[in-house]
């Protein structure tokens, strides 16, 4: 017979914990339940509306005096804040069109309207000189079709390398030779523009090794509407694309017809645009400023100049990268210029603010080379003389100079004002500068059009 088990082992082989429950039919989860199709009504029951809650406490309708508050008593903070925004619209306003009330509208009457379709020579004159117009700059300006022509872009006026342009070799640049505009009638020097900054003529010079002087090594042009297109009080607009290189000099700017006070700058000047074609990274003023004068003085010693600049450019682009507009409007009240619109101003006088230029200038008791200096504009009772006169434009690009337009001392100047060799110095070290010229496109002045208004009605 087989030996019973013990009760221990009768009691965990009845008590399986892991046995399967006792149950017949396994019971469904409610989520089954509801899947299931062959499984009956749901046990969950469907909600019923809810209940508003109702106070036991309180019967009938309530008081809410704090909005009926609320209707009766003004809003102040909000009345004062719309009051405020009103009055300062009005004031806003007033100001706006008080100030448009008293921008001048004048009539303006075109005499000019130029786009270089071709080198008009009823409009344009070149003018031929080697001194540099009284600044002492080293071109010598020409009618060479090299430093001047038209296409399709516009006026080009382009600096060139004499020894590149003329039959002239470098010995005879530096030494020994003679250059004579007169000879063959050429030149065309007119004593607009005198001063003690070069001692040769503007019409010849004789190279030199032991006076220093050399034959300018540089060609370029300078073109003017003179006896032509000119006006007095105006309006002045030109497009153009300034020069690119080390030393260069592009300007538009006016200078009178006639020099009814006198040689300059007793007559007056006006500067549109002035710039240097050096970066801004070589020279602390280089071609991403532009600058505006007006010029007047009783002698070259003693000239008067009012000028400002425009940095616009200093942190956006270089002039020599793109084209800008660059206006004047100027009459018997006021001079003004501007870049790229009238509301970018750059120079602006008011005439009548005023007693006259001699007085603004402070010529009164100066003495120049141990003289007095007389009032050149007492024949004129206008506030504005010597700017009362015809003007005409130039457009130049000039190279280099003695007159401190290109300060010594900065950006490695290779030359020094002073120096009797100026030229020769700045001649020598081409290899600092030549390369910074580039291409002709870059280093001329690109003059896309030019456009001039008489003041008052066309005839």
């Amino acid at each position: 017979m087989e030996t019973p088990k013990t009760t221990t082992e009768h009691f965990r082989a009845s008590h399986n914990p892991f046995a399967t429950p006792p149950f017949a039919t396994p019971v469904g989860s409610i989520r089954s339940r509801r899947l299931d199709s062959a499984v009956g009504e749901p046990l969950v029951a469907p909600a019923r509306p809810r209940r508003r809650f109702r106070s036991s406490r309180l019967i009938g309708k309530f008081e809410k005096p704090w909005l009926e508050d609320n209707k009766r008593r003004p809003n102040w903070d909000s009345i004062i804040f719309y009051t405020c925004v009103g009055i300062a619209l009005a004031v806003s306003g007033y100001i706006c069109w008080s100030a448009y009330a008293k921008v001048p509208k004048h009539e303006w009457c075109m005499v000019l309207d130029e786009d270089f379709a071709t080198l008009d020579p009823n409009v344009w004159n070149h003018e031929v000189q080697l001194n540099g117009f009284g600044t002492g700059s080293f071109d010598w300006t020409t009618t060479d079709s090299r430093n001047s022509y038209v296409d399709g872009e516009g006026l080009h006026i382009v600096p060139t390398l004499t020894l590149e342009t003329t039959h002239y070799t470098e010995a005879q640049l530096l030494n020994n030779t003679a250059l004579n505009l007169t000879a063959d009638g050429s030149c065309t020097f007119s004593e607009q523009r005198t001063s003690t900054l070069v001692d040769w003529s503007p019409c010849a010079v004789t190279s030199n090794t032991s006076t220093g002087h050399i034959l300018p090594p540089v060609r370029s042009a300078r073109l003017t509407t003179k006896g032509k297109k000119t006006i007095k009080y105006g309006r002045v607009e030109v497009v153009a694309k300034l020069a690119k290189g080390d030393w260069l000099w592009p300007a538009i700017w006016m200078m009178p017809e006639d020099s009814v006070y006198g040689e300059w700058p007793k007559s007056g000047e006006i500067d549109l645009c002035e710039a240097r074609g050096n970066d801004a990274e070589t020279y602390s003023l280089g071609n991403n400023i532009v600058s505006s004068a007006m010029h007047w003085g009783t002698s070259y010693l003693n000239d008067a100049y009012l000028k400002s600049t425009s940095d616009w450019g200093a942190q956006r682009t270089k002039y020599s990268d793109g084209y800008h507009t660059y206006g004047l409007e100027w009459t018997e009240d006021y001079l003004f210029t501007w870049l790229d619109g009238r509301l970018r101003q750059i120079l602006y006088f008011d005439f009548t603010k005023n007693e006259n230029m001699w007085t603004y200038g402070d010529f009164a008791g100066k003495t120049v080379n141990d003289s007095v200096p007389s009032n050149p504009w007492s024949q004129s009772d206008g506030k504005n003389a010597p700017f009362d006169q015809e003007f005409y434009l130039i457009l130049n690009v000039a190279v280099g100079g003695t007159n401190n337009y290109f300060p010594d001392g900065l950006g490695d100047k290779p030359w020094v004002d002073a120096s009797t060799s100026a030229m020769r110095e700045f001649y020598m070290a081409q290899s600092s500068w030549l390369p910074s010229w580039g291409t002709p496109e870059e280093r001329g002045m690109i003059v896309k059009s030019v456009k001039m208004w008489q003041q008052g009605a066309c005839a």
